[in-house]
């Protein structure tokens, strides 16, 4: 399964890729806006929206691409190393 995180922290993209590799995951992550989101993001199976930690246009950008895809979207407002473990245990099962 391939997932792409919008937003986050900086200092967790590490963490968030271990926690990913613990379900099975591979995982795209975008922390800060760099160039067009849209080319970068590929067809995921999941897309995660960390919405305490990311710009208003990078969630537009992700949603309207998202939306033409028929990616689901799951949106958190926290950034946190249980959030997402969360989500990943909700959405994919352990």
């Amino acid at each position: 399964m391939s997932i792409v995180i919008v937003g986050g922290n900086e200092r967790m993209v590490c963490q968030y890729e271990d926690i990913c590799k613990n379900y099975g995951c591979k995982a795209k992550i975008f922390v800060k806006e760099q160039g067009a989101l849209d080319k970068k993001m590929g067809n995921p199976d999941l897309l995660i929206l960390f919405t305490n930690t990311v710009s208003h246009k990078m969630v537009i950008s992700a949603l309207g691409e998202a939306k033409r895809s028929n990616i689901p979207v799951c949106r958190c407002h926290s950034s946190s190393a249980t959030a997402l473990n969360k989500i990943l245990s909700e959405q994919i099962g352990a």
